[in-house]
């Protein structure tokens, strides 16, 4: 028998062999209310989306993003960056409640040189954190584990935020 045991994540295989949707993809998904739930945003108002990253760094990754086409916070209108930081906060605040996350990373990367992979659609990550959620497989063999899938983790933020806005 094997010392090594298989760890299965599909979904990257998804990301890595399609082909590279042209144009924005972030400007698609603020352009498609009606698939929001597809999309997995998990809420938009009139200046940005939240939603979960499709291919995330750890479980619960979040995304907030204005939904105009700018590359920078230069570009921001105030009521655009005001948005950003409530909806941030919200995500904060629904990832606590549904997954009870130790800590979190919240970070731009703005533009290629700084890691963007979305470098023209500013964007703000929001990577829950849990005391011990780096272990040696990153380290040695490139992998992590996001043990939830994100159908059934957009299903849990979508009924935080109405216990949320329904003041439960």
């Amino acid at each position: 028998m094997s010392p090594f045991q298989q760890m299965w994540a599909p979904w990257r295989m998804d990301f890595l062999q399609a082909p590279k949707e042209k144009g924005c993809f972030m400007c698609r998904i603020a352009g498609e209310p009606a698939r929001d739930a597809e999309n997995y945003v998990v809420k938009r108002d009139g200046t940005c989306l939240l939603l979960l990253n499709r291919y995330p760094y750890n479980g619960g990754h979040l995304l907030v993003a204005p939904l105009r086409h700018v590359a920078s916070l230069g570009e921001l209108e105030e009521a655009e960056l005001l948005g950003m930081m409530r909806f941030a906060q919200l995500g904060e605040r629904l990832l606590r409640r549904v997954s009870k996350p130790d800590a979190f990373n919240f970070g731009i990367n703005q533009g290629a040189a700084a890691g963007a992979g979305l470098k023209d659609h500013l964007h703000l990550h929001i990577v829950p954190r849990w005391n011990g959620d780096m272990n040696f497989l990153p380290v040695f063999s490139g992998v992590r584990v996001v043990p939830q899938a994100l159908d059934e983790l957009h299903a849990a933020l979508v009924a935080a935020l109405a216990e949320e806005e329904a003041g439960a």
